[in-house]
């Protein structure tokens, strides 16, 4: 493995050896002092992030390639998906494994990922499923989450714990509700060819996404949908309907249309577009648009009512 210098790039790599075979997946503690790797020589190792030394003995117990590793949100875990159809849970301190491994998955486990909370663990195998985990007890949450027609290689939590995302060799992207473990979008398309890394945003707006059909994509983590334009705004031919982080809905163009307040947005997704479900935890809200009017200033729509139902 190779660490490089960005503040003084291109700066000679550092290279760290001791796998003696593919190293598959590398991923930094969460204070950053640790790197963690996982190798198709069975083995994990824990690397000083300043000297490249080796801290402890390899993290051994997968009978076959480490496919996928990463620290727990807290650092005191690791977690390692193989090969060998199983995950695996470290004290990222000792090198112990911790507790038995997690079964379920009839294929490689490519992808594995600890919830922002670390009270779930996600998985993506090559049987073509999502799994979600009980990171303490190692039990699977409800049933494998299904639709991808090829293997899944890479999942990923949004920063909120909300969602999840896999990206397959079906060439597409999927977005998962993590709650209900239900499909919460269309599959995002594009790529021709598998999808073999992705990652959300900071700030959980937009999915990126790395693919074998050599391209990097990016785009919107729920794709707005045209509804019926509003007669009183020809400039404002789309609404919508994902919040920002603060609560507002902007425009096409970047604009703000109107805020959602703070108990209602956990269930405005798509594609249901200005619906919050009945599952909501606080009640089925609807939109209705038909009076609605935009201005640039306040004084121009402040009478402008937005009924809530």
């Amino acid at each position: 493995m190779r660490v490089g210098n960005l503040s003084s790039w291109p700066a000679p790599p550092l290279e760290w050896a001791g796998h003696a075979d593919c190293v598959r997946s590398v991923s930094y503690s969460p204070n950053g002092a640790r790197v963690v790797t996982g190798s198709d020589d069975h083995t994990i190792r824990i690397w000083d992030a300043e000297s490249g030394v080796v801290v402890g003995e390899p993290l051994t117990g997968h009978d076959g390639g480490v496919s996928s590793v990463a620290y727990s949100p807290d650092g005191r875990h690791i977690i390692s998906g193989s090969d060998d159809h199983t995950i695996r849970i470290w004290d990222a301190k000792t090198g112990a494994a911790v507790g038995d491994p997690f079964k379920g998955h009839t294929g490689s486990v490519w992808s594995v990922a600890y919830s922002p909370d670390g009270r779930h663990i996600i998985s993506g195998s090559y049987d073509r499923t999502i799994r979600i985990w009980d990171a303490k007890t190692g039990v699977a949450v409800g049933d494998p989450l299904e639709g991808h027609t090829s293997w899944v290689s890479s999942v990923a939590y949004s920063p909120d714990g909300r969602h999840i995302i896999s990206g397959s060799g079906d060439h597409t992207i999927r977005t998962w509700d993590a709650d209900a473990g239900t499909a919460a979008s269309k599959p995002l398309e594009g790529h021709t060819h598998s999808v073999q890394s992705i990652a959300y945003s900071s700030d959980g707006q937009h999915i990126v996404s790395g693919s074998c059909d050599n391209t990097t994509r990016v785009c919107d983590a729920f794709p707005s949908t045209p509804i019926r334009p509003s007669t009183c705004s020809p400039i404002h031919p789309e609404l919508f309907a994902k919040p920002n982080k603060d609560g507002w809905v902007r425009d096409s163009e970047g604009g703000l249309l109107y805020w959602i307040p703070h108990e209602c947005r956990s269930s405005v997704h798509s594609p249901a577009l200005m619906t919050i479900p009945l599952t909501s935890r606080s009640r089925s809200v609807s939109f209705d648009f038909d009076d609605i009017a935009f201005g640039t200033e306040w004084t121009q729509i402040f009478k402008v009512r937005l009924p809530f139902h």
